[in-house]
């Protein structure tokens, strides 16, 4: 019998998910602060669907991306934990009930942030970052035009 998607999954399952071992979750713990998994008694992990969801963003992102820790650490600080999260979630299925993220960060951080690629199709992560980009300078234009 499967699981619901709401279920709580362990450290073995999330790792299965993610496509990422077991010993690289415990490690990413360790570098990115958001990634906080429940703890029971005996210090056994269980993530919530969110948590899983944020995994993902962190692999797509530091594999798929070729960002650093650093790179992963300075995005989740511009743009916050939904926006992360989006990253591991193409589809938008899963709402992130965290911060909502900031705009505040200027385009052009925003934009070396996540590289797109060279040649070739252009990546989901990039067109996302690109949306993010026109919704910030459309608020800002809208802000010019109302004042």
């Amino acid at each position: 019998m499967a699981k619901s998607p709401n279920a709580f999954r362990t450290i073995s399952e999330a790792a299965e998910a993610v496509g990422a071992p077991q010993h690289v979750l415990r490690f990413w713990e360790t570098k990115f602060t958001f990634i906080d998994p429940v703890k029971r008694a005996g210090g056994r992990r269980f993530y919530r669907p969110q948590d899983v969801v944020v995994l993902k963003a962190v692999r797509r992102l530091l594999h798929d991306e070729g960002l650093t820790i650093k790179g992963v650490q300075r995005l989740y600080k511009d743009q916050g934990l939904a926006r992360l999260a989006a990253y591991g979630d193409p589809e938008a299925a899963f709402a992130m009930d965290a911060e909502s993220g900031s705009d505040a960060a200027p385009v052009a951080e925003q934009a070396s942030a996540v590289p797109g690629p060279t040649n070739g199709p252009v990546s989901t992560v990039r067109l996302r970052q690109l949306l993010v980009e026109i919704e910030s300078a459309r608020a800002r234009l809208d802000a010019v035009l109302a004042g």
